[in-house]
């Protein structure tokens, strides 16, 4: 089992750099393609996540041109529950990247955060 697992999109420069710094490090890592279908976490795993991360909860959700093309505003994920719905539905929201190690987790944004968190 890795140390950490990172939920990752490789079209992303953050977390390809947060994959590549654990790589430099020699932190094992599973890396976690949510985009992809058959890595896509279920709602159980939104669940968790949403109690591991250290961030408010609502930091999760990307509030990017989907977001607002779905309709959504800071309401629709004002709460933990509300996130998961959202997320459970649209995955393609998850902030990038997530790094989870043990029973927590960051949201690696801005990049400086990486790092400690990796080597703690």
């Amino acid at each position: 089992m890795a140390d950490v697992v990172i939920f990752h999109n490789p079209n992303c420069s953050t977390s390809k750099y947060a994959v590549s710094l654990a790589a430099d490090l020699g932190v094992d890592v599973e890396e976690r393609r949510y985009l992809l279908k058959a890595q896509r976490p279920t709602r159980e795993e939104f669940e968790v996540l949403v109690r591991q991360v250290e961030d408010p909860a609502t930091d999760l959700v990307r509030r990017d041109a989907n977001f607002a093309k779905l309709g959504l505003t800071d309401a629709d994920v004002a709460t933990a529950a509300q996130v998961v719905d959202v997320l459970a539905e649209h995955p393609a929201l998850l902030q990038r990247p997530v790094l989870v190690k043990g029973d927590r987790a960051i949201i690696g944004r801005p990049k400086d955060r990486v790092e400690p968190f990796l080597t703690s």
